[in-house]
């Protein structure tokens, strides 16, 4: 059954939580998507079989979480995530980032590292709303975001994207790859060769960046930005158990 909580900037969210053993595990969606996506499912079974805690969640606009998606951001969301997971949860968690979700983890992680037994990516994107949206903008569509206040791209997914104003803004004061990341716990990163959304040349500036004691980089041929394959969803899972031992 679905559940809400109330962040501490008065935003309602959508939350499911299995109660287990520690160290739990949440899961930090990606951009325009919802807690009732493949990924998170499965991580929840998995969860439920060997008994661990679970956490799965929408941010504000997104899936039945209150708001309206385009007036959020990379901020907004951050928040939505560490307000719930400091509530919710005891003790650190194992934190599962997919894609935006990968750079939300990356600010727990910096932010309240106390919070974190192990880190694992999918496809992350850091930075994403200034390195992919705004550096790929020809002038014409930068100035017609600082007129119109907002642009739409096309999607793989649907509908297109509406890219706001406040999303680059806003993303600007949340950046991880321009200053030091220190990643003090077991660390996985996976990260498909066929992903269209975020290249692999992300991935390896990732690593390179974040410094930690115990972190790995997994790249998968011809895995796409989903990820959500049984084989990957099984490479997901062990990373998991990989972090938590």
């Amino acid at each position: 059954m679905t559940e809400y909580f109330t962040t501490s900037e008065n935003r309602r969210i959508a939350y499911h939580k299995t109660e287990g053993t520690g160290p739990g595990v949440v899961f930090c969606g990606g951009y325009k998507s919802d807690m009732d996506g493949t990924k998170a499912l499965a991580l929840e079974d998995w969860a439920k079989h060997y008994g661990r805690a679970f956490l799965r969640f929408d941010y504000s606009g997104h899936g039945q979480s209150d708001g309206t998606f385009e007036d959020g951001a990379i901020g907004d969301w951050y928040e939505d995530a560490r307000d719930i997971i400091l509530a919710l949860t005891e003790g650190p968690q194992v934190i599962v980032g997919s894609s935006m979700g990968g750079w939300i983890s990356l600010l727990l992680a910096r932010e309240h590292p106390e919070k974190l037994a192990g880190l694992v990516t999918i496809a992350a994107a850091p930075d994403f709303t200034e390195d992919s949206f705004w550096a790929g903008f020809t002038p014409e569509q930068k100035r017609e975001m600082e007129e119109v206040g907002h642009i739409d791209l096309p999607s793989d997914y649907g509908e297109p994207y509406r890219v706001t104003r406040r999303l680059v803004n806003e993303g600007r004061n949340r950046l991880v790859m321009r200053s030091p990341l220190p990643l003090p716990f077991p660390t996985r990163f996976l990260q498909g060769t066929a992903d269209t959304s975020v290249s692999l040349d992300t991935a390896t500036r990732l690593l390179a960046h974040a410094d930690g004691p115990d972190m790995r980089l997994t790249l998968v041929k011809g895995a796409d930005h989903s990820f959500s394959t049984p084989e990957c969803l099984t490479l997901v899972e062990a990373a998991i158990a990989e972090v938590s031992a």
